[in-house]
């Protein structure tokens, strides 16, 4: 940190000049009186670090003054900027007032209590506020804004929430955008970088894919961060993960192990564990790590010369209200642990972590925390006070009936001890193994002959999927080879005659399908379902080379053309489609062009766009028939679950870039942004019947469709006219949000009804 930096930075809760020390969850610098109040708030309140005698990580580090750079105690004192509150008497704390109790009411009040935090609407369910939040989270973390997130938290965003829609974690995204100080916010406060999506694949796995090695590394440190801190406040060392160590265990000299019945029950008591008591006791060994270390940092910073300061000591750790009263007591006797009982326990957690890790169990009954703590503390308990004088206030709770445990559990394991010496074993104990070990037996043929008939079905299962399979492939085959089947020689129709058309359309009328034709000759259609959809559109389409196979025929949702979705005209209609698209056959344009020349809204609210090329689809020089003579079928039936998720995620890709345009301001982006929604949308209704039987379907495609249409209008009114006033575009920029959000919301609709008849 530069001194011209050092020199322009104050204490956040006070103003004093040059703050020494960082709250690392609050984004804030702070000097060494507030800083003594911050500790007694405890690590869930402010994570306190001294900015030059604690060892920092770079990157989190550089995340700390970016956000007090940026202004992230105004997060934390919002209601103070404003003017009312100088009537109201709330004021902030200044240099000159008392540290008690001016300046710590301030500070307790400002971070304990959130007074002055910016308060969202009051609604009547929280759940999904704090859903809305963390959504918008969600999407926050791509971007540099770390103030923004940091808000986002303090309103209550949850930093491991599990996207339902995009199957991943906020800090998924931020690595795969590598952002490393969105990570290290995250992480800050409780995202886990081992956590995995949808696919499995964890943060950490996505900065790799995306070259972000160094956020990987990072990520890694802190993965296995409480085991890295307990083994450097041990032997000053930390693993080297990147050569794949990830645990130092460090051992006792010989003279100072402890080898005593108690120890050695007390070490048993803690494998036996369940993983989640174990994981709360390691967090709090933790935190009287943080506290042990920050306490020596505190010492060799004061000023020892005075005898009497306000300063607050911190001689245990604070109560953390979240946390039962058994725990906050068995947390605060952590401080009453000497140096070698505290290391011993500390090596204990270290290797037990070790062995969980690496899947090693140990089958033994699940003890409470409390008593591990007292088995390892007990001599040093009786040494230096009388325990008839607890320092600590009872709890009520079911302890009364749990104090006989101790004894019982004891006895337990004397017993196990007795059992494992090298004494005579009597006949009873004999015949107790003995009868285990039949049992152990019978239980295992058992578990063999079932899992003997499971493997026989899933066998069965596996042959007649196969079988099945092997007949679709074949009626499907049967199917491509009727409709795509073309007359040799002279019986060959001329593509451009009415005969032809009548033909072609009558074999696809089931179904709306794909077009591609080069001037060499006619290529088949594609039916619905084998088409591949690339994420990306491409323009427009080039012929392929004559041996371009069936298979490697690929369209894109931005070229396709819209002919295919009006195949489904009924016939009072005809004559009036013919008409217009007779029209539209004599411009010169490309071949695949998908501007729209009308719009007709049919009983089902589908809007059905498109044009035809003269020399495309018809031949050159050739004129439209009269369609009244096609035979046209609506479809009943609803398409695939698979052709309907992979529309709308076109659809939600497009919506994604638009709201991206109207983030930045990119106003002239939207017109082209709602062009390709429009397109999208268009092939989703290609999808489903002109008549669905649902009344929920026609509902659903007739918002997507007028929503689409609406925002093809709002977008243009982004573009303002010559000779015309400027549009109000905050008021352009909602309507075209919300249209995007009819969009969606319909798509979703659709989405879930396919999912639902098609699973029935």
């Amino acid at each position: 940190m530069s001194k011209r930096l050092r020199n322009t930075e104050v204490c956040a809760d006070c103003n004093v000049p040059e703050p020494r020390w960082a709250s690392v969850n609050r984004g804030v610098l702070i000097c060494d009186e507030c800083c003594s109040v911050h500790r007694s708030l405890g690590r869930h309140s402010s994570q306190v670090r001294h900015l030059t005698h604690t060892p920092w990580p770079p990157t989190q580090l550089q995340m700390v003054q970016t956000l007090y750079s940026n202004g992230a105690n105004s997060i934390w004192e919002h209601s103070l900027l404003d003017p009312a509150s100088v009537m109201s008497g709330k004021r902030k704390a200044n240099p000159q007032d008392k540290l008690h109790p001016n300046k710590s009411e301030f500070i307790r009040a400002k971070y304990q209590m959130l007074a002055f935090v910016h308060r969202m609407p009051c609604r009547e369910d929280d759940s999904s506020t704090a859903k809305d939040l963390s959504k918008q989270l969600h999407s926050s973390v791509r971007t540099g804004n770390l103030e923004t997130c940091l808000r986002l938290l303090s309103l209550g965003a949850q930093a491991n929430f599990f996207h339902p829609e995009k199957g991943n974690t906020p800090l998924h995204v931020a690595a795969k955008a590598g952002q490393v100080s969105q990570a290290e916010l995250l992480t800050v406060y409780g995202a886990d970088p081992g956590a995995p999506d949808s696919n499995g694949k964890t943060p950490i796995d996505y900065a790799r894919e995306a070259g972000h090695h160094d956020l990987a590394d990072r990520l890694v440190e802190i993965q296995y961060e409480l085991t890295d801190r307990l083994a450097f406040y041990l032997c000053g060392r930390k693993p080297d993960h990147k050569n794949g160590q990830h645990f130092i265990v460090p051992q006792m000299a010989d003279s100072s192990l402890d080898l005593s019945e108690l120890a050695k029950a007390a070490k048993k008591k803690l494998q036996s564990l369940s993983n989640h008591l174990f994981e709360e006791l390691a967090m709090d060994v933790y935190d009287e790590v943080d506290r042990r270390e920050t306490d020596a940092v505190w010492l060799a910073t004061q000023n020892h010369s005075t005898l009497v300061t306000e300063t607050t000591v911190v001689p245990f750790l604070p109560v953390n209200p979240e946390y039962s009263s058994t725990r906050n007591q068995g947390r605060q006797k952590l401080a009453r642990f000497n140096a070698h009982e505290f290391a011993t326990l500390v090596i204990d957690i270290l290797s037990d972590a070790k062995r969980r890790q690496q899947g090693n169990s140990v089958a033994s009954p699940k003890d409470n925390v409390e008593l591990i703590l007292k088995s390892v503390a007990v001599r040093h308990c009786s040494d230096s006070q009388d325990n008839d004088q607890p320092d600590y206030d009872s709890v009520a709770s079911d302890e009364d009936t749990d104090q006989e445990l101790p004894s019982s559990k004891g006895d337990r394991t004397k017993s196990l001890d007795s059992d494992l010496s090298d004494g005579p074993i009597t006949m009873q104990e004999y015949l107790e193994v003995k009868n285990a070990l039949s049992a152990s037996e019978a239980k295992i043929q058992q578990l063999m002959k079932a899992n003997n008939n499971l493997s026989d079905e899933l066998r069965l299962m596996q042959k007649k999927l196969q079988s099945l399979q092997s007949e679709n492939t074949s009626l499907r085959r049967q199917v491509t080879t009727n409709i795509y089947q073309i007359p040799s020689g002279s019986d060959y129709p001329d593509p451009s005659s009415p005969s032809a058309l009548k033909r072609r359309q009558s074999a696809r009328a089931s179904r709306p399908m794909s077009m591609y034709e080069t001037g060499s000759g006619l290529k088949p259609y594609l039916p619905k379902g084998e088409t591949p959809y690339p994420e990306e559109g491409i323009p427009t389409l080039q012929p392929f080379p004559p041996h371009t196979e069936r298979g490697a025929f690929v369209t894109t949702s931005s070229s396709l053309p819209s002919f295919p979705s009006t195949l489904s005209w009924s016939k009072d209609e005809s004559g009036q489609k013919a008409s217009k698209l007779e029209k539209q056959s004599s411009m010169p344009e490309s071949d695949y062009d998908n501007t729209f020349y009308d719009s007709e809204m049919d009983d089902s609210g589908l809007c059905r766009r498109g044009r035809l090329r003269s020399s495309g689809w018809l031949g050159e020089g050739s004129s439209i028939p009269e369609l009244d003579d096609l035979e046209m079928e609506s479809d009943p039936t609803l398409p695939s679950t698979e052709d309907v998720i992979r529309k709308t995620e076109q659809i939600t890709k497009n919506i994604q870039e638009l709201l991206r345009a109207a983030q930045e301001n990119k106003h002239e982006s939207f017109i082209p942004c709602s062009e390709r929604i429009h397109v999208a949308v268009t092939e989703m209704a290609a999808l489903f019947p002109k008549r669905p039987r649902s009344e929920t379907v026609r509902g659903s495609l007739r918002l997507l469709t007028s929503s689409a249409y609406r925002l093809q209008s709002e977008c243009r009114k982004a573009v303002p006219s010559e000779g015309c006033p400027g549009p109000d575009m905050q008021l352009v920029t909602q309507q075209v949000i919300q249209c995007a959000y009819d969009i969606a919301k319909a798509a979703k609709q659709l989405v879930t009804i396919t999912t639902k008849e098609n699973t029935n």
